[in-house]
Formats: C-alpha cells, structure tokens, sequence
C-alpha cells in the first residue's frame, strides 16, 4: 500500500501561503523566463552576474570574484576566460602587485550589460505580471531589503556588499 498525497485540505495543515514552496516556483519561472535572454552569454546567468560585478569594479581580482559569488575558484578561472574571449572583459596587471591580475569590463561588456539588464527586466516583469508595476517596484525593494538582512548568514555571497547597497532603498512614503 502506498500513501497518497492528500487532494482536499487536511484539519490543521495549512497551504496557503508557504513561503519555501512559492520561493521555490517562482525560482524555477525566473530561470526559464531569464535563461532566454541569457542563452548567448557565456556561461547563462553565472556569466551574466559575473559581468555585472565587474562592471561594478569593486573586486579586485578573480579571487575576490569568486568569493563574493559563492563560485568556486577553478571554474572562475574558465568563467573569465570565456568572458575574456567573448571580449567582454579583460585581465589586466594590478600596478601594486605585478602577480595579480585584476578584472576589468571592456566598453563592450558594458554595453552588453546595459542590454542585458534592459532584456532581463522585461522578463521579469512578465513574470510578475501578476503585480501591477508599483507593487512589481515595493517587491523588488522588500527583496533586496531581505537579501541584505540575511547576508550575516552566508558572508561568502555578501549580497549587499557594493557601493550602492540595495539597502539603502528609502521607505515607502519617506
């Protein structure tokens, strides 16, 4: 005899609302919706968020890239080199300490990453089209409100770590 997974609500159990699940649905949406507009980068979203922390400049170098995030150093090591042969960024010497070797976006990488926020934004709107576009707004702000506060966490991803830190979003009505 196998169990059954139960089709009417069960006494006590509640459904509605759980938080893992719809975090979970809305994850698997966005990869599909967004991995469209991510096909000719390379490496799809790992690539793609790997750009736009170097277009931010604040990692210094491939290490510091990997660690913030979360990929291990080895395949940052073939990450850049697709990113470099795509010419989207280049490895250039540190003056300070000629060993290293600091990753930097070439003008076509920011241009690309411009396109590719653009593109990324209308698909997730689709998305969200479920909310309107002030309520799409307050939920990417409580979003990224709630990445911050759990990034004492998991230090290794520090999602909150740039200049300007999502964050630093003002309050609605403030």
């Amino acid at each position: 005899m196998g169990s059954k997974t139960p089709t009417t609500p069960v006494d006590g159990v509640d459904f509605t609302g759980d938080f893992g699940l719809s975090l979970l649905v809305l994850m698997r949406a966005y990869r599909t919706v967004v991995a469209s507009v991510l096909d000719d980068v390379p490496q799809g979203a790992r690539g793609y968020q790997t750009l736009a922390v170097v277009v931010r400049g604040e990692q210094q170098n491939q290490l510091a890239l990997a660690t913030y995030l979360g990929i291990d150093r080895t395949v940052m090591t073939y990450l850049i080199d697709d990113l470099v042969t795509a010419g989207l960024v280049e490895r250039r010497l540190t003056p300070a300490d000629r060993r290293q070797r600091k990753i930097v976006a070439t003008a076509r990488g920011v241009s690309t990453l411009q396109e590719l926020q653009r593109q990324v934004r209308e698909a997730e709107d689709r998305l969200l089209e479920a909310l309107d576009e002030n309520e799409r707004q307050a939920f990417r702000n409580l979003l990224s409100r709630i990445a911050c506060d759990v990034r004492d966490m998991d230090l290794a991803t520090a999602p909150c770590d740039v200049t300007s830190d999502p964050c630093d979003v003002a309050e609605p009505g403030s």
